[in-house]
């Protein structure tokens, strides 16, 4: 069995504008969708996503490349005919059928029997914690069940891919988080391939194996969770996937120059560049006070303090006016009343932790 379900070759996609003009909404894209994994698209609005994840599911046709679905060419093949489920932003539930009925539609079409279609569909709404709920009609559900609804008629009858397209958007924050939690835990108990769509960079991290950052309809970085928010291919990513620290200047021999006689050290195989660079630190690498007084620093003056619960953001600025965000644990409370006290702090770091990013990636903003 081959590890990829689904292939993307040379994709290409483009709209007329309002304005008499075209819009490339995917520019060339080249895409494997491993077997049994949870992949987000993950982008501004307008970058291609929806646009990308349609034209997988058949809804919008390429004007050129080429889709594969478990090796067999879908191209020119209707959203019907193809393996493929997808759970729409708006839900799209038939109001005039009970949640049942609803579920069951898809296996009515395909000549289910009746007592089979039960069955299966309190399978599935059991698996989504609806068990019970059978006969209700959509408008006597909430938000979050109705949401449940959909995604259980996506995967009663057993698609090979599932599409995700904003589905969690409309729910307030609480249940979306308690969502994304459920959405990964089915994915990983139906073992099916997850493509989910969404802006929400928290929603991206708390969910996949992988992310697709998307920018004017290319893909800018595809990794892993971890790969993708330590090592961003662009300052553009860096700043989708978590709050950052941009550092932008000439380095040489382990040092970037940041002006103002401010410097960043960096170290590994960075330390052996030489040229302008773009380095990212992300904010909760930056330590407080004395205790690791061996790391360079930098000297910075504090502007404001929020406390967040698990930990306290802190705003500063260099002397030389550059902004810099500080997140430290709750633990560090001393260190962070001490740095309030003074207005001013030392913000150690580690060399090694550095990020550089070089040549045009560094530029890509």
């Amino acid at each position: 069995m081959q590890e990829t379900i689904v292939e993307l070759a040379g994709a290409g996609k483009t709209f007329a504008s309002p304005e008499g003009g075209e819009v490339r909404a995917l520019d060339n894209v080249d895409l494997k969708v491993r077997r049994n994994e949870f992949l987000t698209l993950l982008g501004p609005s307008g970058c291609g996503k929806t646009t990308l994840l349609q034209s997988i599911g058949g809804f919008v046709s390429l004007d050129r490349g080429k889709i594969l679905i478990d090796g067999a060419d879908m191209t020119e093949v209707p959203p019907h005919r193809r393996p493929v489920n997808t759970v729409f932003q708006n839900y799209a539930l038939f109001p005039h059928m009970t949640v049942a009925q609803n579920v069951g539609y898809a296996l009515e079409v395909r000549g289910v029997s009746l007592k089979e279609r039960r069955a299966k569909a309190g399978e599935v709404l059991a698996m989504v914690g609806l068990a019970g709920l059978e006969e209700r009609w959509p408008h006597q559900l909430s938000g979050g069940q109705q949401q449940r609804v959909a995604l259980a008629r996506a995967i009663v009858a057993r698609p090979k891919l599932l599409l995700l397209d904003e589905p969690l958007s409309a729910l307030d924050r609480n249940l979306r988080h308690s969502m994304q939690i459920e959405l990964k835990t089915l994915q990983n108990e139906l073992g099916i391939s997850f493509v989910f769509v969404t802006h929400d960079q928290e929603e991206a991290l708390t969910m996949s194996d992988r992310i697709a950052v998307l920018r004017h309809g290319r893909i800018q970085q595809i990794a892993r969770l971890r790969d993708i928010y330590d090592r961003p291919a662009s300052p553009f990513v860096a700043g989708f996937i978590g709050a950052s620290n941009l550092f932008e200047g000439h380095v040489e021999n382990g040092v970037m120059a940041l002006g103002g006689g401010e410097v960043l050290r960096v170290a590994g195989g960075a330390a052996s560049f030489t040229g302008k660079a773009t380095a990212i630190v992300r904010p909760e690498q930056f330590l407080l006070g004395s205790a690791r007084g061996s790391l360079p620093g930098i000297e910075a003056t504090l502007d404001q303090v929020i406390f967040v619960g698990a930990a306290f953001e802190l705003y500063m600025r260099t002397a030389g006016g550059r902004q810099i965000t500080v997140s430290a644990p709750a633990s560090a409370r001393e260190a962070v009343a001490a740095a309030e006290a003074g207005r001013c702090a030392r913000l150690a770091y580690d060399p090694a932790e550095v990020h550089l990013m070089t040549g045009q990636g560094a530029d890509a903003q």
